[in-house]
């Protein structure tokens, strides 16, 4: 008989064989079925939970989130089921710190905690936003402010009557973001969803057994719990992620009004060389930085879940001083002050060089966005420039430092200040740059003490307003009616007076008008300082005392428009935060320069201009043209950038950035000359090809255009610029469908691109798909700006011509009066700025413009 199992009783090799067989198949199987769960616990995990985006942009706000219907709208925010979370969900921060301790401590200080109605500012702002515009908009806000009441259902209630409940004041606490379980774009508004896990009950059981089993059973294998609250996208899409409430916009049920573009971190900072993903940034650092590399820095630790004994800081580092300022918080102050002086931003004081006889308000053919946006627009679209030469070519003695500058008593000057953004991924500033004062302040002062120029001076000893005439970096915005938006309103904004930002790895550079007095010694030093205040003095005057002037007639208000004036007289008992007073903010020094100037007498000849080209100032030279080029300055900064190519002749940066002018400007010819010799340099760099790829396509070489973009496009994939680029040379063949599927590109990346829209429109009526056609023309109708609103600026630039110097692309800023011993005693009865009077016992700051200010 033959044995029928696995061993044969002759022992022949047949058998052998069959018995290495049957083991390699079971091999198999057991290295298939590893194989398998390797698949779904890694690969299809990671996959489930990726962040795209939609092929099209809802129509309205009310396709967005639930809908008008929908229990949390305005906010996109849903929940997976659609209903309510408990608020007692977003209060139990503290069941974490069972094993994240250090983590909990960190967000214990937080912004992030500090989110809600335990925030002043942002208390005031809503208890304002209901009395005018009622409370089912305010939901708008809550989506990514107040999670414990929008979620249970309470944010139903007018919020003064629950402010002080313990759920008004949770933050944005630890289970907020860790139970997001997808985010549904990147086109923010608190567009993602969450979900409540049972899981949570055991953590935060009440029972103490149940609590020390959950965790037990965590350390022992912590994997569904990491899988429960750490999801992919927090770790390999952390900006888009972070997109989700940190960009926002604003469209009828929330302005009663139309689509307005609000703060946006995220779409400067992927159309950048902070991200790797924008070609033709002016700078890229050593590596693409995302958003937690600088506001989640690694920090040691012994918390559960640490890698190699550091975690990710919980305390979210960024440019908020004023919380822990108000919560008498010095360690978070100390990280806040540590972040913004850690070389974020450089200031130069660059050049100086004869003022002119008349200061000339604007350049012309001066940029503006075409996307309806009280955010500036950096290199993830295109701006509105009329080609044709602008600016002029200045005879500079430059770069200060290394040269020997001299300046003559009676002789008027301009003084050109550069700042830098070194270390920032995003515009500078950030966030809500309505509500900040951020200004770049200069200050001459002779060796015998005398202060002969300041402009950027602080009002009241430094703790007031800042003169009217500063160079300011913000988004100044009015309401129906012209009043400024001071008040945290950005529902009612209308108009935009002027956007001052600077993008990330660029440049702006500010122009001072200095007269040099006959009383001047014989040294002049500089000092310019770039200065940080959060929040507008104004603003936290209001949100701790603001109430209705009652001296003053009633003006009228609605959601539109508040005509009312206001007094800084109200209760401060009742504020939340540690101090019961309006707190005096720091104003933080983010970067500061000095330079010294020789003084000659009246009757010296002119000084006659003076450069110096070294190798190692090549960046200052680069700065100084970023700054002018931004400004639409084409002339001025096209000089700046060829002093680079006679210190460097093999650096491409210097013909590549002549090149950008050149063709703004309308000059192919010349443009084609500078951007081949930097193809010579660099035959792959992709700006240079982007900049060329512009050239040929403006003489009509579409193919060519087309292949250069292609080489850009390999290295970029993601740059929306360069994508509508190459669409639009398709469409200009009139390759309707292929140029359709690249402008598709360009939405995958952000549905809300304006030309994108606009071009799918035009393709589509090309192909004769007059639906599609009609549906992109909604969008770019939604997106586009509302020209027509500038006309409510008119009245408000003839009242203030401070502001309206700021609007100008190019302008210069002038000294404030000398202060005698008469204006000192003045300043002390001066009435303050927008009809306000101080809280008991506050001093009063002047109103008064500071001797015209600017020019």
């Amino acid at each position: 008989m033959r044995d029928r199992g696995w061993h044969r009783e002759d022992g022949s090799a047949r058998g052998g064989a069959e018995v290495a067989l049957r083991a390699a198949a079971l091999v198999v199987v057991v290295a298939g079925i590893s194989a398998g769960a390797w698949w779904y616990r890694t690969y299809a995990w990671n996959n489930a939970y990726r962040i795209t985006n939609p092929a099209i942009s809802p129509a309205t706000m009310d396709d967005e989130g639930d809908g008008p219907q929908g229990k949390f709208f305005p906010s996109s925010a849903q929940t997976k089921d659609h209903g309510n979370i408990p608020a007692k969900y977003f209060m139990q921060s503290q069941a974490c710190e069972r094993c994240h301790e250090d983590i909990y401590k960190q967000w214990n200080s937080s912004a992030h905690h500090f989110s809600s109605f335990n925030n002043q500012w942002y208390r005031k702002s809503i208890e304002y936003m209901q009395d005018v515009a009622g409370v089912k908009s305010s939901k708008w806000c809550a989506g990514c402010h107040d999670p414990s009441l929008l979620f249970s259902g309470m944010f139903d209630t007018p919020i003064r009557q629950i402010e002080n409940t313990p759920a008004a004041k949770a933050g944005l606490s630890c289970l907020m973001c860790h139970s997001i379980v997808q985010v549904k774009s990147t086109m923010g508004q608190g567009d993602f969803t969450l979900e409540y896990p049972k899981l949570h009950e055991l953590a935060a059981s009440e029972n103490p057994f149940v609590r020390t089993m959950h965790d037990f059973v965590v350390k022992l294998n912590p994997e569904p719990h990491r899988r429960t609250f750490l999801k992919p996208f927090m770790r390999t899409q952390v900006a888009e992620f972070c997109s989700s409430c940190h960009k926002v916009h604003l469209d009828v049920p929330v302005n009663r009004y139309r689509w307005v573009r609000g703060f946006n971190e995220y779409d400067n900072w992927q159309a950048s060389g902070v991200s790797g993903q924008g070609a033709r940034s002016f700078y890229y650092p050593a590596n693409p930085m995302m958003c937690a590399d600088c506001h989640m820095p690694q920090v040691p630790s012994k918390d559960a879940g640490n890698v190699n004994g550091f975690v990710h800081s919980h305390r979210f580092p960024g440019a908020n001083t004023a919380v822990p300022t108000a919560n008498a918080d010095p360690q978070q102050l100390e990280v806040s002050k540590r972040f913004l002086l850690d070389k974020q931003l450089t200031v130069d004081i660059f050049a100086v060089s004869p003022a002119e006889r008349e200061n000339k308000e604007a350049a012309p053919g001066a940029a503006r966005p075409e996307l309806s946006t009280s955010f500036a627009v950096g290199e993830e679209a295109e701006v509105l420039t009329p080609t044709g030469a602008a600016g002029e070519v200045r005879a500079i003695t430059a770069p200060l430092g290394a040269v020997d500058a001299a300046v003559r008593r009676g002789d008027d000057v301009r003084v050109d200040v550069v700042v830098r953004t070194r270390k920032v991924g995003h515009f500078f500033p950030g966030g809500t740059v309505d509500a900040f004062d951020v200004w770049l302040e200069l200050q001459a002062v002779d060796e015998q003490g005398q202060t002969i120029f300041w402009s950027g001076k602080v009002e009241d000893d430094g703790k007031g307003p800042v003169e009217k005439g500063a160079h300011f970096y913000r988004s100044l915005q009015i309401d129906g009616h012209g009043n400024p938006i001071t008040k945290r309103n950005a529902w009612a904004n209308r108009a935009v007076m002027y956007a001052h930002l600077i993008p990330p790895g660029a440049a702006d550079t500010a122009h001072f008008r200095l007269h040099i007095p006959e009383s001047a010694g014989e040294k002049i030093t500089l000092h310019a300082k770039l200065n940080y205040r959060k929040f507008l003095w104004w603003n936290t005057q209001f949100a701790f005392a603001g109430v209705e002037d009652l001296s003053k007639p009633h003006g009228e208000v609605t959601p539109d428009y508040d005509d009312r004036k206001w007094a800084f007289t109200g209760d401060i008992a009742q504020v939340v935060g540690e101090l019961k007073k309006i707190p005096d903010l720091p104003i933080i020094t983010v970067a500061e320069d000095m330079k010294s100037l020789r003084v000659l007498p009246r009757t010296a000849e002119a000084p006659k201009p003076d450069v110096k080209l070294a190798k190692e100032d090549w960046t200052r030279w680069n700065d100084y043209g970023i700054g002018l080029f931004l400004q639409g300055d084409l002339k001025g900064a096209a000089a700046a950038f060829e002093k680079i190519t006679e210190i460097d002749p093999q650096n491409p940066d210097g013909w590549v950035n002549v090149g950008r002018c050149l063709v703004q400007e309308g000059d192919t010819a010349g443009a084609r000359k500078v951007l081949e010799r930097a193809l010579t340099i660099s035959p792959n760099l992709a700006r240079a090809n982007f900049f060329y790829a512009r050239v040929l396509r403006e003489e009509g070489k579409y193919d060519e255009a087309a292949g250069r973009l292609q080489i850009v496009l390999k290295q970029y994939p993601r740059d929306r610029v360069v994508i509508n680029e190459l669409g639009r040379i398709l469409f200009l063949q009139k390759r309707y469908a292929e140029a359709v599927k690249t402008f598709q590109q360009t939405l995958s990346i952000d549905p809300e691109d304006l030309q994108a829209n606009y071009n799918l429109m035009l393709c589509y009526n090309g192909l004769g798909d007059e639906t599609r056609a009609n549906e992109h023309k909604e969008r770019y109708l939604r997106f586009k700006a509302d020209e027509s609103s500038q006309a409510i600026t008119g009245a408000y630039r003839q009242a203030h011509p401070e502001d309206n110097n700021e609007r100008q692309p190019v302008h210069e800023h002038v000294s404030v009066p000398p202060e005698t011993d008469k204006t000192k005693k003045a300043a002390l009865v001066h009435t303050p700025a927008a009809g306000g009077t101080p809280a008991a016992g506050a001093r009063v700051v002047a109103e008064t413009k500071p001797g015209g200010g600017s020019r």
